[in-house]
């Protein structure tokens, strides 16, 4: 899994001011991120807004990516939810073929204990020969996958290829690097702030947040720490420090959206009940991308 190193974006659902997706921005979010360097694109993650999106709007932005892309990049495309047989089904029912991998939140809101979201991912795996990247974000999801159970997955299921990782407890991170006996198994980073410091402890690289908006400086980062080239990398690190914890502060995607809304990509429109950054944010922002260029 080769195509899965090094820096993808969960790209965001762009909308114009009446709330409808707006399809011109994102096949121009697409391009900027192929010509800043980016190694794939992930459709339909969280950052998406995906959970407002329609049936038919969810279709319409696979198509607008792929279209863009061209076969350009390695696409990742995100199927999860809290109902096992209703996760299996999309599988089933979705044409798979082009993509290198699935990324699947483990299930939110029911709050499953290790064995439940153990037999969750099982029951997955045992469905499908799609390639299963685990999804563990505990802020969203109410629940922690322990780094027990992604080993258990790892160990058990080939077709479990990789982990986005984004607990807020670093540690949990390097007990999967350093437990993981699978040299073909890729960690991911699922914090932009933990990217660099993930990968330098032996991970492979990030699904980012930020890296949509500046791909350039992000990827040479990320390269960097797989490089080994710790001081260039850290650099970047800081220098990408400021804005990485801003675009945070109101929500994801508001301060992804105001980012790439003053970059001249789309506007900063979210839907409800998430709500655009504050103008206190689109000048805080606005301020440290001046500091970038």
């Amino acid at each position: 899994m080769k195509s899965l190193l090094g820096t993808g974006v969960a790209l965001i659902t762009p909308f114009k001011e009446d709330k409808s997706v707006d399809y011109s921005a994102l096949e121009k979010l697409v391009e900027y991120n192929i010509e800043g360097g980016v190694e794939f694109l992930v459709i339909l993650g969280t950052t998406a807004e995906a959970a407002t999106l329609s049936k038919e709007e969810k279709e319409q932005v696979i198509e607008t990516i792929k279209k863009a892309n061209n076969k350009r990049l390695p696409l990742v495309l995100g199927i999860g939810g809290n109902d096992t047989q209703a996760v299996i089904n999309e599988y089933k029912s979705t044409d798979l073929s082009d993509y290198d991998a699935i990324l699947t939140v483990s299930p939110y809101y029911n709050k499953p204990n290790q064995e439940g979201i153990y037999q969750h991912y099982k029951a997955i795996a045992e469905s499908t020969n799609a390639n299963i990247i685990l999804y563990n974000v505990p802020s969203r999801t109410g629940s922690n996958i322990d780094a027990e159970t992604t080993i258990r997955l790892v160990n058990e299921f080939k077709n479990i290829v990789a982990v986005k990782e984004a607990s807020p407890n670093f540690l949990q991170s390097t007990d999967i690097i350093r437990k993981n006996t699978r040299e073909d198994f890729i960690i991911l980073s699922g914090d932009d702030e933990f990217a660099l410091p993930m990968t330098l402890a032996g991970g492979s690289g990030v699904i980012s947040v930020i890296g949509q908006g500046l791909p350039k400086i992000f990827t040479e980062m990320i390269r960097n720490g797989l490089k080994r080239n710790v001081d260039e990398a850290y650099q970047a690190h800081y220098d990408l420090v400021e804005i990485t914890r801003a675009i945070f502060e109101e929500g994801n995607p508001a301060g992804i959206k105001s980012v790439l809304a003053q970059l001249g990509i789309g506007e900063k429109f979210t839907r409800l009940p998430l709500v655009e950054a504050s103008n206190q944010l689109e000048e805080k922002i606005n301020n440290l991308l001046i500091k970038l260029k």
